[in-house]
């Protein structure tokens, strides 16, 4: 992803509001499962991690990375934006070259 495209994907974040929650239980199968199912929708979402979760929310946001195939977009405090590319037929983010 280049820097043009994150920051795109930034812009577009900034108006969006957190779709999960990550609490006192952290990363359970169906959050991750849920997760990756909203990527697929969505292409873009934003996660807020809670204050009672005691794991660094870059290191959350690493993780669920890795297990949903996409991409971080930014952490910023508590707020996680991740980003995976649609399908051919389902693309709703078209990224600038």
């Amino acid at each position: 992803m280049t820097t043009k495209q994150r920051a795109y994907l930034k812009s577009l974040a900034m108006t969006m509001d957190p779709i999960f929650q990550v609490g006192k239980s952290s990363m359970t199968p169906g959050l991750t499962e849920a997760i990756s199912e909203a990527l697929e929708a969505r292409e873009l979402i934003k996660i807020s991690v809670l204050k009672n979760c005691a794991d660094d929310p870059r290191e959350l946001a690493e993780i669920i990375a890795e297990r949903t195939r996409s991409q971080i977009v930014q952490v910023i405090g508590k707020k996680i934006v991740l980003y995976r590319e649609g399908k051919d037929d389902k693309k709703k983010i078209n990224l600038p070259l």
